[in-house]
């Protein structure tokens, strides 16, 4: 099984920040079913501030694949399914 560790930073529970919730967990739900793992750790930028200076967090929703390396990121709601796969390299069986 293949897994990967996503971060997605948020500023409060926003309309674009619920999209881009609902959609990484789609995205999780369909990738399970092709033996892989999405863990996703939401952070919300307006409780933990400290944490989007040390990763230079400029825009929200921004989705961040810690692992595995390297790292990339996706600014937006998330939900266009293609851009996302691509610009996380994430590859659908």
């Amino acid at each position: 099984m293949k897994k990967y560790l996503l971060k997605l930073y948020i500023a409060g529970m926003t309309p674009a920040a619920r999209r881009a919730l609902e959609n990484l967990e789609a995205l999780s739900r369909d990738l399970a079913a092709a033996d892989m793992e999405l863990d996703v750790e939401v952070v919300d930028i307006l409780e933990r501030p400290q944490l989007a200076e040390d990763e230079r967090i400029l825009a929200t929703p921004v989705v961040v694949r810690k692992l595995p390396p390297p790292i990339r990121r996706v600014v937006g709601d998330l939900s266009e399914r293609e851009r996302l796969l691509v610009g996380l390299d994430i590859q659908e069986r």
